[in-house]
């Protein structure tokens, strides 16, 4: 199964699916320290770079298309400071639009602001709109064993006229079933634990404010590959 990312950060999420089993053909992502982290980690794999100059011609056919776009505007976490970031959440579906994957992977914050330009529901129903069926559904990184909550919204959809066979019913609910396991056993385990400590010092980490944002935007690569594993199982039967 083969996967281009969209908004690959520092390629947390691409890490994840990558580990799973599935082969990187493309990345986009803008951002020149994260584009030196992905040249370092994915010298081989083509780049990229701004969404919005990129038509859908010039991306490898894939079978899945994966990305959380920029999230400040979405995010309930944001503090009304007067100063907007891009919101290209339209971007993600022009090009799912354009290159009709047989897959999509979209991360998003679970807890949106009332006035978010693209919150789950929104970009469900632009889904939906051209011809995907589409699985809301929450992880949050304590759930694998992280000492942060880092909880996000996962949409997960499949093309409803895809030539291959496609996920049944059951098999969707399968994937559910085992996401509410993992929840249920890692709190169990919670329980039983003491609370974690974090320490925060920055001992003078080179570009700390560029990987301090690069880390915080990412998904934890753990979280992405229970995701793409649960993915491949549905897939091969």
């Amino acid at each position: 199964m083969t996967f281009g990312s969209l908004f690959t950060g520092i390629g947390g999420m691409d890490l994840g699916l990558e580990r799973a089993g599935m082969q990187y053909r493309w990345q986009v992502e803008i951002d020149p320290y994260c584009q030196k982290i992905l040249k370092k980690q994915w010298p081989d794999v083509p780049k990229l770079g701004d969404i919005r100059e990129i038509s859908g011609r010039y991306l490898t056919q894939v079978d899945l298309f994966a990305g959380g776009d920029p999230c400040q505007e979405n995010s309930n976490a944001r503090q009304r400071t007067g100063l907007e970031q891009p919101s290209l959440g339209g971007e993600f579906i022009r090009l799912v639009g354009e290159c009709r994957p047989r897959f999509v992977l979209r991360e998003n914050p679970s807890v949106v602001r009332s006035d978010a330009p693209w919150p789950w529901h929104r970009f469900r129903s632009e889904l939906e709109q051209i011809g995907y069926s589409v699985l809301p559904f929450r992880l949050r990184a304590c759930c694998l064993g992280f000492e942060h909550r880092r909880e996000r919204l996962f949409l997960f959809a499949e093309l409803s006229n895809s030539v291959q066979a496609r996920l049944s019913g059951n098999e969707f609910e399968e994937l559910e079933r085992k996401r509410r396991e993992t929840l249920s056993d890692i709190a169990r385990q919670d329980r039983q634990s003491t609370t974690p400590r974090i320490y925060r010092r920055t001992d003078g980490i080179p570009n700390r404010v560029d990987r301090t944002k690069a880390l915080g935007n990412a998904v934890v690569p753990h979280v992405a590959e229970w995701i793409g594993r649960r993915i491949m199982e549905a897939i091969n039967g």
